[in-house]
């Protein structure tokens, strides 16, 4: 009965599609979906999980994994058979990790249980290759499990079937595509991770969500969702973009997981972290666009978390401590942003988050237009954390909270007054929160961005509007940019932007930019009722 209803799921009538989340086309090449549909409304009200990379190869300070593939006899026999020799993360402490994870508003901690080397940080019965044959001996895994259940966080498991120890053994070559195997050593591999993944479901009580990296998915997806039905599978079932945002609203439930750095294991040389501010920043922007954030740390050789990511997740803590409304179990506005305001909501309550206010001093009055937004008879506009009331050394502050509807829209103005770091100068996102108030929007257009095609003097941009008529939109233009990588994108120049252009009757539209060289990203902005609504990004080369 179960591979007949698998087999209708594949097939793809579209009713069960519809009913039963069955079937998503995600990054990494998903077949079937079976997350029971409370599981994924719990992640839409989820801001943010904590990703932990951690393996062997921790000690020389690489790549996880990854080095494996192309790498001599010598590295591979030593990698295999030495570095576990060596490893004793003795001052891992999860309690503390998972603290300060619930302080900077993490609901679940996903840990590495083995990445595609093979190594497992648990009591394995499949390999000596593991966690108990090292000068640690524990079992690491037990270890993270319990303290993350202790501070009330859900426990989540990185798991990948693609094993670099288990091709070393049998004499295959170490690689992440075109591994061939016959019969019997294909249904060994798959038996083999079956195995492991049973022993994951099994040992360590409920586990909350599951993070599938590498193939063959499918017989982890069903060992798993058998064992355990209310496990909810992220990467594997639902769309989890890596390294990057999605650049327009997403309505599935989505997670971007992102690195503090560059690395997603601890990295001691060569690594650029991202500041505090940023990693706000990118937290904002996909609740703002409906999805969550999988923030990686990495420990280091010993098991400590480098002070440099500590750090930085203290530093998210202090602004969800304050504005932790404006993030847990909310949805997206009618559209995603206003220029620097990014905008989440709940109900009739808008919070509009204005970003990029390292200048705004404290005691200092700002005045904000917002296009999307009008008032209603009992509108309430505060700002999240302070009581609007009294400001710190002064005797008589004038730091209320104001609005005013206009023909444009909703004028807000709020003043900066509650005192976060010594120097009286704190960098990040300010949150207003709007009571009560409507859309000028009903619905906003769906702007599709078109492929670009290179042409002899440039390169011709094109995209498609979609239920845009009688909805204000006449002019549409695009953004574009140097692309500078995958990870390279968070730390890319400003966007340039074309003149505006027509929109056809049928929806689409184009423009010509020349002078372009290389590799560049781009999206289509759609100007509707003086708000822009963004199409997502593509790159063009």
């Amino acid at each position: 009965m179960k591979k007949l209803f698998l087999s209708i799921l594949l097939i793809g009538s579209s009713f069960i599609l519809k009913a039963q989340n069955d079937l998503v086309k995600d990054d990494v090449a998903s077949n079937y979906n079976l997350n029971k549909p409370e599981r994924e409304e719990w992640l839409k009200n989820t801001g943010a999980g904590l990703f932990i990379h951690f393996g062997v190869d921790v000690q020389l300070g690489i790549v996880i994994s990854h080095a494996l593939v192309g790498a001599s006899d010598d590295f591979v026999d030593h990698y295999f058979n030495d570095l576990p020799r060596t490893f004793d993360p003795s001052k891992f402490d999860p309690y503390q990790i998972a603290v300060l994870a619930k302080l900077a508003g993490m609901k679940y901690i996903v840990f590495t249980t083995k990445h595609h080397s093979g190594f497992c940080m648990w009591d394995t019965k499949t390999n000596n290759f593991n966690i108990t044959n090292t000068p640690y001996k524990k079992d690491l895994l037990a270890e993270f499990v319990k303290a993350t259940r202790e501070v009330g966080l859900g426990v989540g498991f990185y798991f990948s079937p693609e094993d670099f120890y288990f091709l070393h053994q049998h004499h295959l070559p170490i690689s992440r595509t075109n591994v061939v195997m016959d019969k019997k050593t294909r249904q060994e591999y798959d038996d083999y991770n079956k195995r492991q993944c049973e022993e994951l479901m099994t040992k360590y009580g409920k586990i909350d969500v599951l993070f599938i990296d590498g193939e063959p998915k499918e017989i982890v997806k069903a060992t798993c969702w058998k064992l355990q039905p209310d496990i909810l599978i992220t990467r594997g079932a639902i769309k989890t973009p890596e390294q990057t945002l999605p650049g327009a609203k997403v309505t599935q439930p989505w997670l971007a997981p992102i690195t503090i750095g560059t690395a997603w294991q601890y990295q001691p040389t060569n690594e650029r972290y991202k500041s505090g501010t940023q990693l706000i920043d990118l937290l904002l922007e996909a609740r703002s666009k409906g999805g969550s954030l999988l923030l990686n740390v990495g420990p280091k050789a010993d098991g400590s978390l480098p002070t440099e990511q500590e750090d930085r997740l203290r530093e998210m803590a202090a602004w969800y401590f304050i504005n932790h409304e404006c993030i847990d179990s909310v949805r997206s506005w009618v559209v995603s942003k206003e220029d620097n305001i990014l905008f989440t909501a709940k109900g009739k309550t808008l919070y509009a988050i204005v970003t990029d206010v390292p200048n705004w001093k404290e005691g200092e009055r700002k005045t904000f237009l917002l296009h999307s937004v009008k008032a209603q008879n009992n509108t309430v506009v505060n700002v999240l954390g302070q009581n609007s009331k009294i400001i710190e050394y002064n005797a008589n502050p004038q730091v209320d909270c104001r609005y005013k509807q206009t023909p444009d829209g909703l004028e807000v103005s709020v003043v900066k007054a509650q005192r976060i770091y010594d120097d009286h100068r704190w960098p990040n996102a300010v949150v207003i929160k709007l009571e009560n108030v409507a859309s000028t929007i009903d619905e906003a257009v769906t702007v599709e961005t078109g492929d670009g095609k290179i042409t002899a003097n440039g390169v011709l941009l094109t995209g498609k509007l979609y239920n845009y008529k009688n909805k204000g939109v006449k002019q549409i233009r695009f953004a574009y940019r140097p692309y500078r990588g995958q990870i390279e994108t968070l730390y890319a120049d400003k966007w340039a932007y074309t003149n505006w252009v027509p929109v056809a009757q049928d929806g689409t539209f184009n423009t010509k930019v020349t002078g372009l060289k290389g590799a560049y990203e781009y999206k289509a902005i759609a100007l509707q009722d003086k708000v822009a609504v963004e199409g997502e990004n593509k790159v063009v080369k």
